[in-house]
């Protein structure tokens, strides 16, 4: 890791750059200087501050008001917040085994801190104190909603109940926390151990030359230069599965894929999974909910399981009867190509690949020239700038974390500052799966005029030295996605840290992510952006009609991966006993019950489902990305009825209602300031290819 691995000795404040001002550029991480073992004791003394500062609060004898109680805890705990970004940005795009131990010992630490403040007696007296004289307090509108969390993030935490069922909540908060940092390197130790060695001519069978590079350089990564290694990374593992001839290496990839976190011995996730269930029905009882599902939904758009469940299963019956369709036509695919073989999950990719090429005359091999990374960037910086008059300058030289990470200044056409943002997107053994957004610092003026640092990091495949990175269609995709959730950090503009920028309920926070990813598909754009990395020509209009063409090619396949996942998460989750059962009785159930075609598997099988097993964040929410995709449909037909995508008056309600405003409204008020009204799920089926 590029950060230092010895340190000047972290005993003393001053030797500790974690405890220091930072005089950085832009007030970055002086992470050349900061080594693993600066850690500990920057947390020691972070939490003792906090614990001083909100002892404070709880021990006024002042009649609480706003500013000694609300704001004084926007206040407290700002080292911590500062140490805790560094550190937990760092556990998931660039790790080690010294922070990993790091985060096994001070994750059930932190978890039983929050505990201590959110069911603190004194600090809930003054919240229902306030909360109940709260239209006499004078407060404005964002006050009025600060104030508003507070009081539900202290009663759902449960500072209403007795003094036995506080202190059993926060053990369970404390267990929850050591269980799922537990289930999140258990899988990263699964894909980091992992490698397919392709030793002969006859192992690359079938496979285009930018995945032969790629599977080159990551043989040259783990230490085996002149040969090629698939890893479990999924730029590497989805292309072999398509273009790969050889069917028993696709299952050996497939397998070890799909059963992360179920292979046995120490990183076999199945226990915690159990564990995890269990304790969250048994938090859910405490607090007076039927199911964990019933909690965890009354805050969210969505507000119950039954809502959920009927959009879910609404799009289910049209996507399954389409993969249906699909795996037929793929079978007789097979039986046309010779291949006496019977469809099995790993040939999916492969025969679906063949007829994406066959009936709309699509190739990647022949696509990824176009799609080079440095242009997709342009691209979203672009389309940021064309909607909400945003300017990207690459700023070279920072101390950063990786040297494959880069930063761009961001400002405002007038040139004052937005923020910075950095790229992190490549692939290596030290970060895990997948591609997210993170913040080392957050928007808000409550200290001053503090402008917010966003990360974008994702697992692209790096090209060799001196070749561009190419990338798919379906990679474009994501960067985008990840960039609309990058802008809706960047372009917060509220006062209060509790609701800076992507601090919104789990079923709207997609809603800007996914809504980016419209303007990919714009022809202009593409014929700008998408030029062939060798002759520098533009996507042929032909190709970029056929690939427009194609958008619901494969649909069914991928709405059932998707929605199984997300029936499974809600399933286990309102059923109280689901704890009692294996995880992969658990699946069989929810797959069987649901009439899973035998050809596809969900998307993320239980013992590699992060999202909802390595944190709450998205558990019984899996199915937020459906949620907001109603609404991203219908979002951006608001531009398409102006006739013009950067319509600049839609654009600036846009920005004023959903990107700037945080957690400022309620998500539901916001979007319907934005459009109007509420959306159904017509310009969602259309959009899939569903409707009829």
């Amino acid at each position: 890791m590029s950060m230092s691995q010895t340190g000047t000795g972290s005993d003393s404040t001053a030797a500790n750059p974690l405890l220091e001002s930072w005089s950085t550029p832009f007030g970055l991480p002086p992470f050349s200087r900061i080594a693993p073992e600066h850690f500990a004791p920057a947390f020691d003394e972070a939490l003792a501050e906090q614990r001083r500062e909100i002892a404070a609060i709880a021990d006024n004898r002042q009649e609480p008001d706003f500013a000694n109680t609300i704001v004084a805890l926007e206040r407290a705990g700002e080292t911590l917040t500062r140490v805790a970004s560094v550190f937990f940005n760092l556990t998931g795009a660039h790790t080690s085994p010294e922070l990993q131990a790091i985060e096994r010992d001070i994750a059930p630490k932190l978890a039983r801190r929050s505990s201590e403040i959110l069911l603190d007696q004194a600090l809930f007296a003054r919240i229902e104190s306030l909360w109940a004289r709260r239209d006499a307090l004078g407060l404005d509108a964002e006050q009025a909603r600060v104030l508003e969390r507070y009081h539900t993030m202290f009663r759902r935490a449960g500072a209403a109940l007795d003094d036995a069922g506080r202190e059993r909540i926060g053990e369970i908060g404390e267990r929850l926390a050591v269980v799922g940092t537990q289930f999140a390197q258990n899988m990263l130790a699964d894909e980091a151990s992992y490698q397919l060695v392709l030793e002969t001519e006859a192992d690359l069978a079938g496979l285009p030359g930018f995945l032969r590079h790629a599977a080159a350089e990551a043989a040259s990564e783990r230490g085996l230069p002149g040969k090629h290694v698939i890893t479990l990374s999924r730029s590497l593992i989805e292309p072999f599965l398509q273009f790969s001839t050889r069917r028993d290496l696709r299952e050996q990839a497939f397998t070890a894929w799909t059963r992360r976190g179920e292979n046995g011995g120490p990183t076999d996730n199945r226990a915690l999974i159990a564990e995890t269930l269990a304790l969250r029905a048994e938090r859910a009882a405490l607090l007076g909910y039927d199911s964990f599902a019933a909690y965890k939904l009354e805050d969210s758009m969505a507000k119950t399981p039954e809502r959920v469940r009927d959009l879910l299963e609404a799009v289910w019956q049209p996507a399954v009867a389409t993969a249906r369709q699909e795996a037929e036509a793929l079978q007789g695919l097979a039986a046309e190509l010779g291949d006496n073989v019977t469809l099995a999950a790993w040939d999916w990719r492969y025969y679906a690949e063949k007829l994406r090429q066959r009936d709309h005359a699509l190739d990647d091999a022949e696509i990824k020239p176009y799609f080079q990374l440095d242009r997709i960037i342009e691209a979203a910086f672009h389309t940021a700038s064309r909607l909400f008059g945003l300017r990207f300058k690459e700023v070279k030289g920072l101390d950063l974390y990786h040297p494959d990470v880069r930063a761009f200044a961001v400002t405002d056409n007038d040139g004052s500052e937005i923020g910075l943002f950095l790229g992190d997107y490549f692939a290596r053994a030290s970060k895990r799966s997948g591609a997210w957004m993170s913040a080392f610092r957050k928007q808000q003026r409550l200290a001053g005029d503090i402008r917010p640092i966003i990360v974008n990091v994702m697992n692209f495949a790096k090209a060799p030295a001196g070749e561009p990175t190419l990338l798919t269609f379906d990679d474009a995709r994501t960067l985008f996605h990840e960039f609309g959730h990058a802008l809706h950090g960047l372009l917060s503009d509220v006062t209060y840290p509790l609701i800076s920028g992507t601090s919104v309920a789990r079923d709207f926070v997609e809603l800007p992510s996914q809504l980016f990813e419209h303007w990919l598909e714009q022809p202009d754009l593409l014929s700008t952006f998408a030029v062939h990395a060798t002759t520098g020509a533009p996507l042929p209009d032909d190709l970029t009609k056929r690939l427009l063409a194609a958008r619901t090619f494969n649909q069914g396949f991928e709405t059932v991966e998707y929605l199984a996942s997300a029936l499974f998460d809600l399933d286990i989750h309102h059923d109280p006993q689901a704890a009692t059962r294996d995880a992969r009785e658990l699946e069989r159930g929810v797959l069987s019950r649901l009439g899973m075609p035998q050809e596809i598997v969900m998307r993320h099988r239980p013992t590699h489902f992060a999202h909802v097993f390595s944190g709450d964040g998205y558990a019984a929410g899996y199915y937020s990305y459906m949620w907001s995709e109603v609404m991203d449909a219908d979002a951006f037909t608001a531009f398409e009825e102006t006739g013009d995508v950067f319509h600049p008056e839609t654009a600036a309600k846009l920005h004023r209602h959903i990107y700037a405003s945080g957690g400022r409204q309620d998500p539901e008020a916001a979007y319907i300031a934005f459009r109007g009204a509420l959306p159904d799920t017509g310009p969602l089926l259309k959009k899939r290819g569903f409707a009829a």
